[in-house]
């Protein structure tokens, strides 16, 4: 079972978003919170596998409680999970590092797929990106320092293949698996790639590919 942490200030969303995960059997939800604050504690106890996190909350919000996490040493995965399709509050939750965008009307098995992939590794950007944000993205709006700075380092065809692969949301066990590779291989080559672009981590690395064109 993924243990998850549901963090929305509205208890009816929270209460809507358990009985719909309670309806699986892959996923389990072992804490709650109503904004930051509460859910860096409600994190701190029960250790989950990824967090469930929306962006409006009075008091402390989301990316509040993203750089909170970061700067706690918090290594859980966030999938922000709201209503608002904005670009810009895009930009701001991976840029604090969340791994995954995700809005309110995907349906069960979407937001299990999602919740197993971040589990697992991976990230899921493709929700996310819109034709404004990736235009954004390419005018210099995101990434590691100033993205309009001196390009990354070249990345060899293999590494090509495996940031192509990272952009899709796969973790390591699924990469190797697609390209018939040890997954002790694909870590090195992913650990290459983050090195080579700049990045400390993989959502990051494929928002920097984006903007100097190494990903389309």
């Amino acid at each position: 079972m993924i243990r998850v942490c549901l963090v929305d200030d509205q208890h009816l969303v929270r209460q809507g978003i358990r009985r719909l995960l309670d309806l699986s059997d892959e996923v389990e939800v072992v804490a709650e919170a109503d904004d930051g604050m509460a859910a860096l504690a409600a994190v701190g106890e029960s250790d989950p596998d990824v967090v469930l996190l929306d962006l409006r909350m009075p008091r402390h919000d989301g990316i509040w409680t993203l750089e909170a996490l970061r700067e706690g040493g918090f290594a859980v995965p966030v999938l922000v999970l709201t209503t608002f399709d904005d670009d810009e509050l895009v930009l701001k939750a991976l840029r604090a590092g969340a791994r995954g965008y995700m809005l309110k009307d995907v349906t069960l098995e979407q937001l299990v797929e999602a919740v197993k992939t971040l589990a697992g590794g991976g990230t899921l950007l493709r929700p996310a990106i819109t034709d404004r944000l990736l235009r954004s993205l390419r005018a210099g709006a995101a990434g590691d320092g100033d993205p309009a700075g001196a390009p990354p380092a070249a990345l060899t065809e293999r590494e090509l293949e495996v940031l192509r692969l990272l952009a899709t949301g796969l973790s390591n066990r699924e990469i190797a698996e697609s390209l018939f590779l040890a997954e002790g291989t694909v870590k090195n080559h992913v650990s290459n790639v983050l090195m080579k672009l700049g990045s400390r981590d993989r959502t990051r690395a494929v928002l920097r590919a984006l903007h100097h064109g190494i990903l389309d």
